[in-house]
C-alpha cells in the first residue's frame, strides 16, 4: 500500500512525462500552459489511492488512465472559464483571456480526445469497464454544465435543484475517479460501489467548499478572484441558501444586490458576504461541508478495508474538504 505523500509523486512524475507538444503550436501550447499551471490533481490521486487499496503495485497501465481524468478535467476548465467569462484560473491568466476563445475551444477538444487515450492504456481485461465509467461519467460532467447555465436564467433554483448539478457537474468525475482506481485494482463490485459514493459525497463537499472560498476566501490563497460568482449572479450554494433563508426586509435586500451590475462589483460582493452572514449561510455552509464529509466517510467505514486503509481514505477526504484553495 502507497502513502499519499508517495501516490501524490507518482502523479507529479507522470504528469511532467506525458507528451502534450504537436503542431500547430497554437493548438497544443494551451494545452501544455494549462497542465503546467498546477492543481490539486485530486482525480488521478484518488483513482491511484483507490487502486493502491486493492493492489500491492502501481504499474504504468494504472498511472495513464489516472492521468487522462486530469487531462479531462483540465479540459473542462478550459471551457467553463470560457462560459463563466473567468479572467483567472489557478493564479494565472484564463486559456480564452491569454489567447482567444476559438483557441481554447480548439485546444479543449484535443484535450478530451487525449483524455480517452490515456484511459485506453489500462490493462486490455480491464478496458471495457473503466471505459464504461469514464464515458458514463464524462457525459455526466457535461450534463452538469448545462443545468449550471440553465439555472443563470432560471428565478428560483431549490436546494434539491443545486445538489443535483453538482452532483453531475463535479461529484461525478471525483466519484467515476474512485470507482476508475477500484477496477484498475481488481476491487469487487460492492467495493466499488462503495468507493463511488464516497467520492460522489465528498465531490459534494469540496464544490460546497469552493462555492464557500470564492466568497470568504482569502483571493492570495484561494488562486482567483474573490466574488466572482456574486458579480456573475452564480447559483451557487450561498446563493440558494440565502435565497431560501432571506425574507421580509433580508429578502428585498438580496434582491437589490443581485440586480447590481458588473460596474458596482466591489460593492455588490460586499453586500452580499455582510447578507451571508446575517442569514447564517456563511455557518450553514461550514455544516452542510461537514456532513457530506462524514457521509462519505460512513460509507467506506462499512467495507471490512481495515484501519490503515480508512486512515489513508480519511486522510484524503481531509486534504480536499478542509482546505483554503
Amino acid at each position: 500500500m502507497y502513502s499519499l505523500a508517495e501516490i501524490d509523486k507518482i502523479v507529479s512524475n507522470g504528469i511532467c512525462t506525458l507528451d502534450l507538444k504537436g503542431e500547430p503550436a497554437e493548438l497544443y501550447t494551451p494545452i501544455e500552459y494549462m497542465m503546467s499551471i498546477g492543481g490539486k490533481r485530486i482525480r488521478p490521486r484518488l483513482a491511484l489511492l483507490v487502486c493502491s487499496l486493492f493492489s500491492d503495485k502501481i504499474e504504468s497501465e494504472q498511472v495513464y488512465p489516472a492521468l487522462g481524468l486530469e487531462v479531462f478535467h483540465t479540459f473542462t476548465l478550459i471551457h467553463d472559464d470560457i462560459m463563466d467569462r473567468a479572467d483567472i484560473r489557478r493564479g494565472q491568466p484564463t486559456v480564452y483571456r491569454k489567447w482567444n476563445e476559438n483557441i481554447a475551444i480548439l485546444s479543449g477538444d484535443v484535450m478530451s480526445i487525449q483524455a480517452y487515450e490515456y484511459v485506453c492504456k489500462a490493462p486490455a481485461d480491464k478496458l471495457q469497464a473503466v471505459l464504461a465509467v469514464f464515458s458514463d461519467t464524462a457525459r455526466k460532467v457535461c450534463e452538469g454544465q448545462q443545468y449550471d447555465m440553465n439555472y443563470e436564467t432560471m428565478p428560483v433554483v431549490t436546494m434539491d435543484d443545486y445538489i443535483m448539478m453538482i452532483g453531475l457537474k463535479t461529484s461525478a468525475l471525483i466519484a467515476g475517479s474512485a470507482k476508475l482506481g477500484a477496477v484498475l485494482g481488481g476491487a469487487d463490485a460492492k467495493s466499488a460501489d462503495a468507493l463511488y459514493r464516497y467520492g460522489y459525497d465528498l465531490g459534494l463537499a469540496f464544490q460546497i467548499t469552493d462555492d464557500y472560498l470564492d466568497t470568504f476566501g482569502d483571493p492570495a490563497v484561494f488562486g482567483k478572484n474573490i466574488g466572482g460568482d456574486i458579480v456573475n449572479n452564480k447559483k451557487t450554494w450561498l446563493y440558494v441558501e440565502a435565497a431560501r433563508q432571506a425574507s421580509g426586509e433580508q429578502k428585498t435586500r438580496f434582491g437589490e444586490i443581485f440586480r447590481m451590475g458588473e460596474d458596482r462589483a466591489a460593492e455588490k460582493i460586499a453586500a452580499a458576504q455582510q447578507l451571508f452572514t446575517e442569514l447564517g449561510v456563511k455557518d450553514n455552509a461550514e455544516k452542510a461541508i461537514e456532513h457530506y464529509f462524514h457521509k462519505a466517510m460512513e460509507t467506506v467505514e462499512a467495507l471490512s478495508l481495515g484501519a490503515q486503509k480508512l486512515s489513508l481514505l480519511e486522510e484524503f477526504a481531509t486534504q480536499i474538504t478542509y482546505r483554503r484553495k
